[in-house]
């Protein structure tokens, strides 16, 4: 049965490489795999039960996953629809190409290391589309913010799920991981950001003034139906309050996880619910045509649903080769046959790339006792930074790669051409900074 779950895995893994070849969606694919690979694990086994409650567990997780995702996706559409991202994009922009990237990359990495690399993602790809309409040059960004996410998110021990998974399991202390691994962190994503620099040195990266001002005006002269576009539009005040709450409410998660020790998505919903009233507040005095694009009823209309369905295919499938005992095998193995700590966190962060991290790392915490590997152990410390920031080698490797691919359509072949190699150069330039650190 393994086998077959693995032929499955392989097959559709190459469907989702292969999407613009075959003309088959990758959120089609991915659920197919996900269902199938459960349906044959059903077939096979002696207690349907068993599977049943098996399938229960990951489910919960998943939906916690995408519960937070579609609160997140709701408040960023929020946001954008009182442009609230027109002024971060105002700010940031510059006729600077090199300049605009590096912002782009400071912003990212230091964000998902408060927030959460998923959430930043999300965000930055809506800052980027205010920024710049040239599809190579925002490819490339898209490509960074994937880096630079992940990697902002592998020194805080609140902004990835594997870091914070070693912090609560007592492999870690939150001032200690931050110490140990932010230059190697900040490494990973610069190295990344001066190719990507270099690259589009000469590029247009910018939407001109005047060019966002006719597109305005084009845009409202087709749309004839809107007679009274000034009035619908949210005013200064309005779109100050709900970039300020918006930001606020994702900074205040983390927070309301630590006090309640309820899951992040809770948070999530009860941040959305506050952004949900206070526009239903602040637009009031209005009339239904002039608030409705402002209002979480039309934002929730414009989430992407293909990439949530997506989401779910993926980590379906992940989760039947959990259930099968196959992640633990690679685990095990890799343990068995290599024994320098070094070569073995980086290859789980490598092969986090192709796997979800969270099983691969959760794998790792059952093989080795804190009575083995103590508190704060080097091992522990390099895997934070390894299963953090590996899976940006592939554009499906993390869970900011697989939003980014369905929100902007990315293709798994562009990323792996264009994008991979940068994100293993700065991944093993991490790795070198985190020896060389020790060493000193």
């Amino acid at each position: 049965m393994s086998d077959i779950i693995i032929v499955i895995f392989i097959l559709g893994y190459l469907a989702i490489i292969l999407e613009n070849k075959i003309r088959v969606n990758k959120a089609a694919t991915a659920l197919f795999m996900g269902a199938l690979s459960w349906g044959i694990i059903a077939t096979q086994a002696f207690l349907v039960q068993n599977i049943l409650n098996d399938l229960q567990i990951h489910l919960i997780a998943i939906s916690e996953l995408v519960f937070f995702l579609l609160g997140a996706m709701t408040i960023v559409e929020i946001i954008d629809a009182h442009d609230g991202f027109q002024v971060i994009a105002e700010k940031i922009k510059t006729d600077r190409p090199i300049l605009l990237i590096w912002k782009i990359a400071i912003i990212t990495f230091f964000l998902s290391a408060i927030l959460d690399n998923l959430t930043t993602a999300i965000v930055m790809v809506s800052i980027i589309n205010k920024v710049s309409e040239d599809k190579k040059a925002k490819w490339y960004l898209f490509g960074l913010v994937i880096i630079a996410a992940n990697a902002g998110g592998a020194w805080s021990p609140i902004g990835d799920v594997t870091t914070t998974m070693l912090w609560m399991g007592g492999q870690i202390t939150s001032l200690n991981i931050m110490h140990q691994t932010f230059l190697a962190s900040f490494i990973c994503m610069a190295i990344p950001t001066c190719i990507i620099s270099y690259k589009l040195r000469d590029s247009k990266i910018t939407i001109s003034s005047n060019h966002l001002h006719d597109s305005s005006n084009n845009h409202i002269l087709e749309n004839n139906i809107i007679k009274n576009i000034s009035s619908s539009k949210a005013s200064s005040n309005e779109r100050n309050v709900i970039l300020f709450l918006g930001l606020g409410c994702f900074i205040a998660i983390p927070v309301f996880h630590f006090f309640t020790h309820l899951p992040p998505y809770l948070g999530m919903l009860f941040c959305l619910s506050i952004m949900w009233i206070t526009t239903e507040l602040l637009h009031h005095q209005k009339t239904e045509s002039e608030k409705d694009h402002l209002s979480a009823q039309q934002a929730l209309q414009k989430i992407d649903v293909p990439s949530m369905l997506f989401f779910i295919g993926i980590l379906l499938s992940v989760a039947a080769l959990q259930v099968t005992g196959i992640l633990s095998q690679i685990a095990l193995g890799l343990d068995h046959y290599v024994h320098n700590v070094y070569v073995l966190t980086g290859s789980i962060g490598l092969l986090s790339a192709i796997l979800d991290n969270i099983p691969l790392v959760a794998g790792v915490q059952n093989m080795y006792p804190l009575v083995q590997l103590p508190t704060n152990h080097i091992f522990w410390e390099l895997l934070s930074y390894c299963a953090g920031t590996g899976g940006s080698c592939l554009i499906i490797g993390s869970a900011a790669g697989v939003m980014v691919m369905g929100l902007e359509k990315i293709s798994f072949g562009w990323y792996l051409k264009n994008i991979s190699w940068m994100a293993l150069i700065g991944f093993l330039s991490g790795m070198l900074m985190f020896l060389l650190q020790q060493q000193f």
